[in-house]
């Protein structure tokens, strides 16, 4: 499989294009480590974006979401034309002008067609890796989904072609007339972090912290 995804008219930048890679292991590391998503599309001519939770699977991204809303049941035709982003902050850039100030992020974008899945055996997969996806070792101790749960559920499949992956890192970059001016500048470096388990409120004590929500933490990958 080539390194790189294939740059399309779809996937050219037109600002910032030095920012821009179609690099495949670049593209995989922030969907993985990205918890949410934001899904783009198109119902009854108005835009709407939407949060959902995703999982990689090869070169396949899963979403899902409702039975009953009106854009996934459409979906089951020629498939949802959508746009995925997952964006990942890891600093505030702050310049010496309020006019390059900036951030570090790492943003995917992947645009196509979402078909639902129909096969029964990968819908339940891909439900399963989505629990794993945003904690490992969480699908094997839970109860899995009911015959009423699957059929109220939808899940989606977006194949990974149309992608891009844009970049910033480093410092500010001010203007040359502006270097001595007396303000601060520099990087406020950001990072998600985990902190203890809460419990429910109705949980048995005899029931322990099992070691997959003990040693939950995010975990940077590229």
């Amino acid at each position: 499989m080539p390194s790189e995804y294939t740059r399309s008219q779809r996937t050219s930048a037109t600002r910032h294009t030095d920012r821009v890679t179609y690099d495949r292991e670049a593209v995989h590391a922030v969907l993985d480590e990205g918890l949410t998503c934001h899904v783009g599309y198109v119902v009854d001519g108005q835009p709407v974006v939407l949060p959902q939770l995703h999982a990689r699977v090869g070169e396949i991204l899963y979403l899902h979401g409702s039975s009953g809303a009106r854009a996934l049941r459409e979906a089951g035709g020629s498939g949802l034309e959508v746009c995925v982003t997952v964006t990942l902050v890891d600093g505030i850039v702050l310049a010496r002008s309020a006019f390059n100030h900036s951030i570090n992020y790492r943003s995917v974008v992947i645009r196509g067609a979402a078909e639902v899945v129909t096969d029964e055996a990968e819908k339940q997969s891909a439900l399963s890796r989505l629990v794993e996806a945003i904690v490992p070792g969480r699908s094997a101790e839970v109860r899995g989904p009911t015959r009423k749960e699957l059929v109220a559920t939808t899940v989606l499949r977006l194949p990974l072609q149309d992608v891009s992956l844009k970049v910033r890192t480093g410092p500010p970059v001010d203007d040359d007339a502006d270097l001595h001016l007396p303000y601060w500048a520099g990087v406020l470096p950001t990072a998600m972090t985990s902190a203890a388990p809460e419990p429910a409120p109705e949980l048995s004590e005899s029931v322990s912290l099992p070691t997959h929500v003990s040693s939950w933490t995010p975990s940077r990958k590229y």
